[in-house]
């Protein structure tokens, strides 16, 4: 593809393909990243799960290059980075996760190269004494840390609190530390509910509330469960549906079963928006996260959510203006008092749904995504040439 002398080469690098939030926001990236005037190529380091976020880049026309560097220590795969890296030739280099975090700006700086990661998580240290999984993760996160504070250009995260929480690691200065907020390319139509409605077999009248994201513990799927069984009796029509897949499908599997008809497993879409459109309420009881793109859909859906008041998931849902928080850790006690409010009162899921859809259009939009990295992106390669010639002029 060509590329204009106004555009901007940037290279992503992560460390895979597969299904996770970060991973699969990289379509919704290319969607917004021509307005910005960004020209993205993409490259990652491990096969896994068949690569499902590849489909979004070629969507897009981008094609995702295999860089086989399987492990984070180690020469021969910081070798294969850099030379992938000196064969792309970007302006600048957007590495993902912690190996391709290392590896890319490791071999980024080894080319002068100005590199900036993403931190996709709210980092922390483990309370009580760790495992010996939980210690190696730390040492990983640790490690990747120390290769952005001393080749990295810059670090970006992903909402305030994980800015914060990563601040109070001890890994970086504040002032190479910002916050951009993902966007998404997301939408639906109104036909969309009434459709997806019948191919679920939900009746038209029938109160459903939809939970989105990876199946892993700690997303809440437990009390999502004891929610719709504690308000049976007085919704005896309340249908469930849970979208998603990961690591934990089979223990989601047992306890959804546990409402029998009443709930839906739909495993992985690609595009959850239909679905949302068929949603009266989007429910995120998570223990943890640093800003979850279900949410961000659900306002696109302009669908009100009930969700945990942690991470940055109040950077998204204003409590009482764009859904309803409940304190962390989230009780099924809370969860099922608030969402019991929204399904007695239409009108106050209209009123909800219609600001958060108005908010995303704001502040939640993949342009607007794109927009504020490509401030960054011309930040750091500035930063980069002040300091090439600041170098020449001391010699």
């Amino acid at each position: 593809m060509p590329v204009s002398a106004t555009q901007l080469r940037v290279h992503i690098l992560i460390d895979s393909l597969t299904w996770g939030g970060a991973e699969m926001l990289l379509g919704d990236l290319a969607a917004g990243a021509k307005s910005a005037g960004i020209c993205l190529s993409v490259g990652y380091l491990n096969e896994r799960d068949g690569s499902p976020a590849a489909a979004g880049l070629r969507a897009h026309g981008i094609e995702p290059e295999l860089v086989p560097a399987r492990r984070m220590l180690d020469l021969r795969a910081l070798g294969l980075v850099r030379r992938h890296l000196a064969r792309m030739g970007p302006h600048v280099v957007h590495t993902h996760l912690d190996q391709a975090d290392a590896l890319g700006t490791l071999a980024g700086r080894s080319l002068g190269l100005p590199c900036v990661s993403t931190i996709h998580l709210v980092p922390g240290r483990p309370r009580g004494r760790p495992s010996i999984d939980g210690f190696k993760e730390l040492e990983r996160m640790r490690l990747a840390a120390l290769a952005r504070r001393h080749a990295g250009a810059g670090v970006i995260t992903v909402s305030n609190a994980a800015r914060e929480a990563y601040l109070a690691m001890g890994w970086d200065t504040r002032r190479r530390v910002v916050t951009v907020h993902n966007g998404i390319a997301r939408s639906a139509l109104p036909e969309d509910g009434a459709r997806v409605r019948r191919e679920l077999g939900l009746g038209s009248d029938a109160p459903v509330v939809t939970t989105v994201s990876v199946l892993r513990p700690g997303k809440g799927h437990d009390v999502v469960v004891e929610v719709v069984r504690r308000l049976l009796p007085r919704f005896p029509d309340l249908r469930l549906v849970v979208m998603g897949d990961g690591p934990a499908r089979e223990e989601v599997r047992r306890l959804v079963a546990r409402l029998g008809a009443t709930a839906i497993l739909t495993g992985h879409h690609d595009d959850v928006m239909p679905v949302l459109m068929a949603s009266d309420v989007v429910l995120h009881p998570t223990l943890m996260d640093a800003f979850p793109t279900a949410l961000l859909e659900a306002a696109a859906a302009r669908v009100p959510v009930v969700a945990t008041a942690v991470g940055g998931i109040p950077e998204i849902v204003l409590d009482g203006g764009t859904g309803l928080l409940v304190p962390a850790p989230p009780t099924a006690e809370a969860v099922a008092a608030r969402l019991e409010s929204l399904l007695l009162d239409s009108a106050l899921r209209a009123r909800l749904g219609r600001a958060a859809g108005e908010r995303f259009e704001e502040r939640f939009t993949a342009r607007r995504w794109a927009a504020s990295l490509r401030e960054v992106y011309e930040g750091v390669r500035t930063s980069g040439r002040a300091r090439r010639e600041g170098g020449r002029a001391r010699r």
